[in-house]
């Protein structure tokens, strides 16, 4: 499997917002209009400078005294001015607001579509509160600054350039100090930047690392409180809350001298441009209106930039998010769906292993040599001791991996030839710990058939002898049975993901089975449960108790990788070979299957 791009790559937020604005398109949906909007909100706020010259030098500093009536006309032309820009600049923003929501809620579902799409070797290797994180903490700093940063960069651009051009027209000499100083106070800033988006790399990092530490330790509650390990669990969570701490306090310290900065930035200039132009003077055309309008340009200037670099905190921590996501969006797709795919054909499916081989990124070869065919309607139980192989080669047959090397043959079509919808749809999977979702019993039955109503959900209870099970719950099929199912105990879970895949109604079956952790009453019903589900349809059993091989029609013995033996369970037994020896040690409790 390929590698993604380490987090930390030298990526310029600006490159990578321009990729997260072609992974969400809707971003810029309308946004011509919403420019032309913006624009002429910013146009229309030049009137006041421009009013405030001709008061100033034509009305009150007049030959002939104050016109009152000039200062009343051109100051309601000034406020006319004013709200007309208020109104065009919010219809704008809030054009602007609503596309980039839309936009960053596709960009979300992209992103979780593509995590599911990853091979759980991928989703394994990570942990989960880093993925996690990946769609939540990550996507809303980029929310954040499509909220504010987003919208005062372009507000801002929009000002700096017309309030540039209008300085000019007044006085070029004091638009030559004011785009001087901005040019150089530009440089700082580009340094600058670069040292806040190697801190917020880290602080996305942190995050990440924090979300997965917290997440575990709740996940884990019920060991850490067996082992009475709450103070060695606190203390990793401790420690991991304090390193996002740390790397939030530098980024966030950063940001507040940026801020400062810009304050100093502005007072510097507005100095500048008042102790110049009080130098230039009348003789040299800057009038006292002149003067006074210019200063309003300069604070129409200098706002979009302390505006920017209060949102540069902003665009480094988005462009950090961004980084992260993007480097989950470019993580190849190693078990793709084909492009040109086939559905497999109808009636009951045979499985043929053709020189298969398998390993995992690092490690030996977890399966080799391996070459066996199951004719359709066989019941297969899949043995060997722990680490053999067994596991593997169940997810190989569902396709949640794919060989290193050779062939999964189902229905005589190839598996990676085989678009996933059909492969859902006639296979199914049954894990060892059955997952439930926070949902009812009833919504955890009908992931296998999402059209199913409840009268088909009761009999498939009914069909599979669970009746008097359901009855005893107290609510029945709307009994909630919490996070992970943890309402439910192993073996309810169990039954309920057994009624999950028989109402699917697969033509092919793979078991993880899960019996060795359930009581013996409970166990008889899963047996029961199981082979009604089996009898009829191929089905492979990873056995983890040899009482489900003693059932099969065949059994596959594995080991280290290897399939050493095949046949009947009597059969095995009277040849003497590994599986009578694991029978032997499974009948003795010694044996780790």
């Amino acid at each position: 499997m390929t590698a993604a791009k380490p987090e930390g790559a030298p990526l310029e937020a600006r490159l990578a917002l321009r990729r997260a604005l072609r992974e969400a398109p809707a971003v810029l949906r309308g946004f011509p209009l919403t420019l032309v909007l913006m624009l002429a909100g910013t146009g229309m706020q030049i009137v006041v400078p421009i009013a405030i010259q001709q008061i100033v030098d034509g009305e009150i500093l007049a030959a002939g005294g104050v016109n009152t009536g000039g200062v009343l006309r051109l100051g309601v032309l000034a406020l006319a001015g004013i709200v007309a820009a208020a109104a065009a600049r919010r219809l704008g923003l809030v054009r602007m607001l609503r596309a980039s929501a839309t936009g960053l809620s596709d960009l979300r579902v992209t992103t979780f579509r593509h995590l599911h799409r990853l091979s759980i070797l991928h989703t394994e290797s990570e942990r989960r509160g880093a993925l996690v994180s990946r769609v939540t903490s990550d996507m809303t700093t980029i929310q954040d600054f499509m909220d504010f940063g987003g919208v005062a960069m372009i507000l801002g651009s929009l000002q700096v350039l017309l309030a540039v051009g209008l300085m000019t027209w007044y006085r070029w000499q004091l638009s030559l100090l004011v785009v001087g100083g901005v040019a150089m106070y530009g440089v700082l800033l580009a340094w600058f930047q670069r040292i806040l988006a190697r801190a917020h790399d880290r602080v996305r990092v942190r995050v990440a690392d924090s979300l997965a530490a917290v997440g575990e330790a709740i996940s884990g509650l019920p060991i850490v409180r067996a082992y009475g390990a709450e103070d060695a669990t606190l203390e990793r969570v401790r420690r991991a809350l304090e390193r996002q701490f740390r790397a939030e306090f530098r980024a966030n310290r950063l940001g507040a001298f940026l801020f400062s900065s810009a304050e100093l930035f502005a007072g510097l200039i507005t100095a500048a441009v008042i102790g110049v132009g009080v130098w230039l003077g009348p003789g040299r055309g800057v009038t006292a209106g002149s003067l006074l309008a210019f200063l309003f340009l300069v604070n129409l200037l200098v706002e979009p930039v302390q505006m920017v670099v209060e949102t540069l905190d902003l665009v480094q921590s988005a462009g950090a998010g961004v980084r992260r996501i993007l480097g989950v969006l470019d993580t190849p797709v190693d078990v793709p769906d084909p492009v040109d795919g086939v559905d497999l054909p109808t009636g009951s499916l045979d499985v043929d292993f053709a020189g298969i081989r398998f390993r995992y990124p690092t490690g030996p070869d977890v399966l080799s040599e391996l070459t066996v065919s199951i004719p359709d309607g066989t019941r297969v139980a899949v043995v060997g001791e722990t680490g053999s192989g067994k596991t593997t080669f169940a997810k190989l047959v569902t396709r949640l991996l794919d060989p290193t090397e050779g062939w999964v043959i189902i229905g005589g079509v190839p598996l990676n030839r085989v678009r996933f919808a059909s492969l859902r749809r006639r296979v199914a999977f049954v894990p060892q710990e059955g997952f439930l979702f926070d949902a009812s019993v009833g919504a955890n039955v009908r992931y296998g058939r999402p059209e199913a109503g409840d009268d088909e959900v009761r009999a498939a209870f009914e069909e599979l002898g669970l009746a008097d099970w359901l009855a005893q719950l107290p609510a029945g099929l709307a009994t909630p049975v919490g996070e992970r199912g943890g309402q439910l105990s192993v073996g309810e879970r169990q039954l309920v993901a057994l009624v999950r895949a028989w109402i699917s109604d697969p033509d092919l079956l793979v078991l993880d089975e899960a019996t060795s952790a359930v009581d013996p009453a409970l166990e008889v019903r899963l047996r029961r449960a199981m082979e009604r589900l089996t009898a009829g349809r191929t089905s492979i059993t990873v056995a983890h108790r040899l009482s489900t091989a003693e059932a099969a029609d065949e059994v596959l013995v594995f080991e280290k990788g290897r399939l050493v033996e095949r046949g009947r369970h009597e059969d095995l037994l009277a040849a003497g070979g590994p599986y009578a020896a694991l029978h032997a040690d499974w009948a003795a409790g010694t044996a780790s299957l």
